[in-house]
């Protein structure tokens, strides 16, 4: 696929599942006459209806086995916990979704642990102005309901991140139609699609604006209807010309400042462990319901 040029919304690969539909003409809802069939017509219609009857029974046992082992859209377990997850926002503690520290054991370069303390959380927020709006028309198809950010600083305070979880309003199978392009069309790499910080005044974080990102990850859920995403940088306030996303930043042998500081590995930790917590929560919480 051709590269989109920067500012620009790239279109869907192909159509999400509810579009292109189109009206019946009156020509298909008009009634016709219909010929008297012929015994032989008769015989193969019967042959058919027998053939349909089977296959029905045999899509009926797909469906069913779908359904026990969760792999269907339309499992009512798979509601209840979209049902569950979308309503986090407002429902659980602040301190549950975004902990006032994070042991990123192993998170570091080389395996090395890392540590992290919040020092901020922003109000929760709808999404225009919140997010860049190339993002937000990108995330258009899943209706995006509401944003919720907090900033970390690493132990040494060299390194703030900004974790974000964007609340949607899409089914199980509008979140994996996302996910499929952001995968298939790599717009979690692209700088024109890097989320916002939340710079925290006076703390080590007050200079963190668009001009300080270095390394990003934005991660669609299939699980929940949210998208995880975290943006880290420097908390001296440097600017950075190049931001790379965390595989390019993480990636053995890479030069680039993000890299040689561990900003990937600081997005990526940070996002990862945010991002297991949400779920627990939703297992939890979707377990308790009645």
């Amino acid at each position: 696929m051709p590269p989109h040029p920067p500012g620009t919304l790239p279109p869907p690969s192909y159509p999400y599942p509810w579009a292109g539909q189109r009206s019946e003409t009156p020509e298909e809802t008009a009634p016709r006459l219909l010929p008297v069939p012929s015994r032989h017509h008769l015989l193969r219609v019967a042959a058919a209806v027998a053939c349909v009857v089977l296959g029905l029974g045999l899509i009926g046992g797909a469906a069913t086995g779908s359904w026990l082992t969760g792999d269907s859209a339309a499992d009512p377990a798979a509601r209840d916990t979209f049902a569950t997850a979308r309503g986090l926002w407002h429902s659980v503690p602040v301190d549950t979704l975004f902990p006032r520290t994070l042991a990123g054991d192993g998170a570091g370069p080389g395996g090395a642990d890392r540590e992290w303390t919040r020092i901020g959380v922003a109000p929760d927020s709808g999404c225009a102005g919140t997010l860049d709006p190339l993002l937000l028309g990108t995330l258009r198809p899943v209706g995006c309901a509401r944003v919720l950010r907090a900033t970390y600083v690493d132990a040494t305070s060299s390194n703030v991140t900004t974790v974000g979880l964007v609340f949607t309003q899409a089914d199980a199978l509008a979140m994996d139609t996302l996910r499929s392009r952001f995968h298939d069309e790599s717009l979690d790499e692209r700088a024109d699609l890097m989320p916002r910080t939340f710079p925290v005044k006076g703390t080590v974080a007050g200079g963190f604006g668009d001009a300080q990102r270095a390394s990003w990850t934005v991660n669609v859920l299939t699980e929940a209807p949210v998208v995880v995403f975290a943006v880290s940088g420097f908390a001296d306030g440097r600017k950075i010309a190049a931001p790379q996303p965390v595989d390019k930043a993480m990636a053995k042998g890479a030069t680039t400042a993000p890299a040689q500081s561990g900003l990937g590995h600081e997005a990526k930790g940070i996002a990862d462990r945010i991002e297991r917590g949400l779920r627990k929560t939703v297992s939890e919480r979707t377990a308790a319901s009645p």
